[in-house]
């Protein structure tokens, strides 16, 4: 399954938080229906951003494949890896056992 996040239309997708709090409706409803994440801003920065939900749970999902992909790699530098053969061997063991 691939997830690609929809990137922000510049012209709709930044609000002051004047304008969200005038328009909360329909600031939701923008974010649900377009699944583009809107920057809120207050004094012309960036504070916070509103994200439909879908789209805020693949994120932490990928974020948390991401962090295993960190870890692995921090403990293949570190020597405590497997070499794939050892790893395919795993696997199939697993897989049998769950047969």
């Amino acid at each position: 399954m691939e997830y690609k996040l929809q990137r922000i239309n510049y012209e709709e997708d930044i609000k002051s938080l004047s304008e969200f709090r005038a328009g909360v409706s329909s600031c939701v409803q923008q974010v649900t229906e377009t699944k583009r994440p809107m920057i809120l801003t207050q004094h012309g920065r960036g504070v916070a951003v509103l994200v439909d939900v879908g789209e805020f749970e693949a994120m932490q999902s990928r974020l948390e494949v991401l962090d295993e992909v960190y870890k692995a790699e921090a403990q293949i530098a570190q020597g405590e890896g497997i070499n794939h053969e050892e790893a395919k061997k795993l696997v199939k063991q697993r897989i049998k056992s769950w047969k």
